[in-house]
């Protein structure tokens, strides 16, 4: 049995019908049309829907295999989703010429290949096409409707960081 004395006071502890203690959270303008388009596009399934007295989303859960992503449609800010800020901001647009995820989420999936054709049929826009990494995967990029932006992953073998690169803590 592990106490908070031996991992902390910040445990990861979560309900039980959550697969991961992360769960990415992402603001759409419309709400209704995201949860349409990630299950068209990407594959989630819908886990849960509450929804405003005005028709909006207020919160939902959607799963893609053991990956949970929540999103709502933010009442009363007139939130803006990553596309309408490109419309005019400066550093938002040369961050879009960018194919990698500058911000945004990155789920491991069984089959690259055909995720990507899925998304690129129901209209995502593929930041790049698949491609294996010298890390052990291989991955693309792609945009959604309101242009977040999602880094989808296939293991392929296990590699030591140090064999592609990269540094571990000594």
């Amino acid at each position: 049995m592990t106490t908070d004395t031996e991992t902390g006071p910040e445990r990861n502890t979560r309900p039980a019908d959550y697969p991961a203690a992360v769960v990415p959270m992402l603001a759409y303008e419309d709400g209704v049309a995201a949860i349409e388009f990630l299950t068209a596009a990407f594959g989630f399934t819908e886990r849960m829907r509450l929804t405003s007295d005005d028709g909006s989303i207020g919160h939902a859960e959607l799963a893609l295999g053991d990956a949970v992503i929540a999103l709502a449609t933010p009442p009363g800010i007139r939130y803006e989703s990553p596309n309408h800020h490109r419309e005019y901001c400066t550093a938002a647009m040369r961050w879009a010429e960018q194919p990698w995820v500058v911000n945004g989420v990155m789920i491991y999936i069984d089959d690259v290949d055909a995720h990507a054709e899925r998304a690129r049929a129901a209209g995502a826009k593929l930041l790049s096409e698949p491609e294996d990494k010298p890390y052990g995967i291989r991955s693309y990029r792609a945009e959604d409707l309101e242009g977040h932006r999602w880094m989808f992953n296939q293991h392929l073998r296990d590699t030591k960081p140090e064999d592609w690169g990269a540094t571990t803590p000594a």
